[in-house]
C-alpha cells in the first residue's frame, strides 16, 4: 500500500475551498461560450469603438507641464474641438489626404499637368475631308450559293496552281503603259464629257512676267511669319502619295499641281468652284510621278515625268497630253536647258542624261550620254550659263558641260564631294547659280560655292537634318526659294510636325507650325512671285501656307 505524501495533502488542503457554499472550480475550456448579440449602435461596443476613432483622431502633442495642469473641463473642451475639426475622420485617413495633397503638389512643381494638356493638344485631328471623295463603288448581286451537294452534283477534282517563280513584283509597277502619242484631257473624278473650266484656261494665260520680290533678310523672315494656313488650304488633290509638286507661276490666284504614286496628276485652284473643291484629276502616267514643272515660256504648258518612261506635256489650252519623250526604261528627273524651255535635259534611272529638244518631230532624243555606271536622282541646269548642269549621283555631286558630252565617260568640270551616303537632290540656286544645295541621306544638308566652275567646288556651310523618312515617305529634298538668293524650305520629321526655312549660312529663319498642319510634308516649293509655300505628304493632300 502506497505512503501518503503529507506535503502533498497540506497543499491540495488549502487549495480546497472552505465552507458549505463552496463550489469547485472548472476549467473553462469545455464551457459553451456565450451568445453574440447583434450589434447595435447604442449597446456598449459600439460606444467603445466611437472612443477609439475619436481617441485616435486626437492630434498627438507632447505632454508638458501645462497638460499636467489642465483641468478635467478644459480638456473636455478640447477634445470637443478636436472632433469638430477631424470631421470623424481617423488618423490613416488624415495622414491618406496629406499624401495626396503633397503628392499633387509635387506634380504641379514638374509641370505634369501642363505637359498632359499639351499631349492631350498634340492627339492628331481628323484628316481634312476637302477636295477628292472616295467614290462609292458599286455592289454587285451575286446568286445566292449552294454547295454541290445540295445540288446533287459530284465534288470536282481541282489541282493547285503551279508556284511562282523569280521576284514578286508590285502591281502598280506591273500595269500597261499608257499608249504613245495625245491623250485627251478627261478629269476622271468628273462626269464623262466634262469640259474645262474656262476660269481654268484664263488663269493659266494670265500675264506671268516675274516680279520677284527680292527683300532683305530682315523683311523676308517677317513675310514668313505673316503666312497662315487654316482649313481651307488643306486639300486632297490627288489618290496617293505625291512625289512632286508646282506652283503655277499666275499670281491672281493660287493655282497648283501635284502628281502621286499611281501616275495621276491633280490641278488645285485654291478657292475654285470646280470640281472637287477646286480639284481636277487625270491619269497620264501609270507609275510615280517623279517631277514636274510649269514652262516659264508658255504658262499654258505643265510637262510631267514618270517613272514608266514618259515625258508628257498638258496643253490647257488644247485639252491633251502632248508626248515629249518616251523610252522603256524608267525615267527620274528633268530640268530645262533653254530660256524658251524648249530643250530639256532629261535623267533616266540607269545614270543617262538624255537631251530633249521638243521642236523635233516626234518623242525621241537629240543625244544620250552615260555619266554614272550606276545612278542618278536629281538634274539641275544653271539659269544663267545653261550649258553647265549638275547631276546628282551614287555619291558625288557633278557639273559638266552640255557642250563637252560624250557617250560614255564624260569628264565633269567640276566635284562637289564629301556626300557619305546617296544624294537626294542638288539644285542651282535661282538667280545667279553661284550655289548648290544638296540633301544627303547622311542627314546634312549641304551649301556648296560654284561662282567659278573649278575642280573641287568649296563648301560653305552644313546644317544638319534628319532625312530618314523611311519606305513610306517621299524622301526630303531642300529647295530654293525662287524670289530669294540665299534661302531654302525643307520638310520636317520632327514633333509637332513642320516646314523650316534656312539660310545660306544654316542659320533657322522660320519654322511653319498650325494646328491644321498634323503630317509630314515630304514635298515642298516656294510661290515664284508670291509669299506662298506648299507641302504636300503621303495621303494626297496640299497644303497652303499664304
Amino acid at each position: 500500500m502506497a505512503t501518503e505524501n503529507p506535503k502533498h495533502n497540506a497543499a491540495v488542503k488549502d487549495m480546497t475551498p472552505e465552507g458549505p457554499k463552496a463550489t469547485v472550480r472548472r476549467s473553462s475550456r469545455g464551457a459553451l461560450a456565450p451568445k453574440r448579440l447583434q450589434y447595435s449602435p447604442h449597446t456598449t461596443n459600439g460606444i467603445k469603438k466611437r472612443k477609439v476613432k475619436e481617441e485616435n483622431c486626437q492630434m498627438k502633442r507632447p505632454k508638458d507641464e501645462e497638460d499636467v495642469e489642465k483641468s478635467d473641463v478644459e480638456r473636455t473642451l478640447e477634445s470637443k474641438n478636436t472632433k469638430a475639426v477631424c470631421g470623424g475622420l481617423s488618423a490613416y485617413e488624415l495622414e491618406r489626404l496629406e499624401n495626396i495633397r503633397q503628392n499633387q503638389a509635387f506634380l504641379s512643381s514638374i509641370n505634369l499637368f501642363q505637359a498632359t494638356e499639351e499631349l492631350k493638344q498634340l492627339t492628331r485631328p481628323k484628316p481634312s475631308q476637302r477636295g477628292l471623295r472616295p467614290q462609292a463603288a458599286a455592289k454587285e448581286v451575286l446568286p445566292a450559293r449552294k454547295s454541290l451537294r445540295l445540288q446533287n452534283k459530284e465534288a470536282e477534282m481541282l489541282t493547285l496552281p503551279p508556284e511562282p517563280r523569280g521576284a514578286l513584283v508590285y502591281e502598280e509597277f506591273t500595269r500597261e503603259k499608257k499608249p504613245a502619242g495625245p491623250l485627251h484631257m478627261d478629269p476622271i473624278n468628273m462626269e464623262e464629257g466634262f469640259k474645262l473650266p474656262s476660269k481654268l484656261i484664263e488663269l493659266c494665260c494670265e500675264d506671268t512676267k516675274e516680279r520677284k520680290m527680292k527683300l532683305d533678310l530682315k523683311e523676308y523672315r517677317s513675310a514668313l511669319k505673316s503666312m497662315r494656313i487654316t482649313e481651307e488650304k488643306v486639300v486632297k488633290v490627288v489618290k496617293d502619295r505625291i512625289f512632286s509638286a508646282a506652283f503655277h507661276p499666275c499670281s491672281s490666284s493660287l493655282l497648283m499641281a501635284a502628281g502621286d504614286k499611281l501616275g495621276k496628276v491633280g490641278l488645285w485652284n485654291l478657292g475654285g468652284d470646280w470640281g472637287n473643291d477646286g480639284v481636277l484629276l487625270f491619269e497620264p502616267h501609270t507609275r510615280p510621278v517623279g517631277c514636274m514643272a510649269f514652262s516659264r515660256a508658255h504658262p499654258t504648258h505643265l510637262l510631267s515625268l514618270s517613272y514608266d518612261g514618259s515625258l508628257r506635256c498638258m496643253d490647257v489650252e488644247k485639252a491633251f497630253f502632248d508626248d515629249v519623250y518616251d523610252i522603256e526604261d524608267g525615267l527620274k528627273t528633268f530640268d530645262f536647258m533653254s530660256h524658251d524651255c524648249t530643250t530639256l535635259i532629261v535623267g533616266n534611272w540607269y545614270g543617262d542624261v538624255a537631251i530633249v529638244d521638243r521642236r523635233t518631230p516626234g518623242n525621241s532624243h537629240e543625244s544620250v550620254h552615260t555619266v554614272d555606271q550606276k545612278t542618278l536622282r536629281c538634274v539641275s541646269t544653271h539659269p544663267v550659263q545653261m550649258q553647265y548642269f549638275a547631276v546628282a549621283e551614287s555619291r558625288v555631286v557633278s557639273i559638266y558641260d552640255s557642250r563637252c558630252l560624250k557617250k560614255t565617260k564624260s569628264q565633269a568640270v567640276s566635284q562637289l564631294l564629301g556626300h557619305n551616303l546617296s544624294i537626294t537632290s542638288a539644285y542651282f540656286s535661282p538667280c545667279t547659280g553661284n550655289k548648290v544645295l544638296t540633301s544627303c541621306m547622311d542627314n546634312n544638308i549641304r551649301i556648296y560655292d560654284t561662282t567659278a566652275i573649278i575642280s573641287e567646288s568649296p563648301l560653305l556651310a552644313t546644317v544638319r537634318h534628319d532625312m530618314r523618312t523611311g519606305r513610306w515617305l517621299s524622301k526630303l529634298s531642300a529647295v530654293w526659294d525662287p524670289k530669294q538668293e540665299d534661302c531654302f524650305v525643307v520638310g520636317s520629321m520632327m514633333r509637332p510636325r513642320r516646314v523650316q526655312v534656312f539660310h545660306e549660312s544654316g542659320q533657322p529663319l522660320h519654322s511653319f507650325t498650325d494646328e491644321n498642319l498634323n503630317t509630314v510634308l515630304s514635298v515642298t516649293a516656294f510661290h515664284p512671285t508670291r509669299n506662298a509655300l506648299l507641302g504636300g505628304n503621303a495621303s494626297g493632300r496640299l497644303h497652303v501656307f499664304s
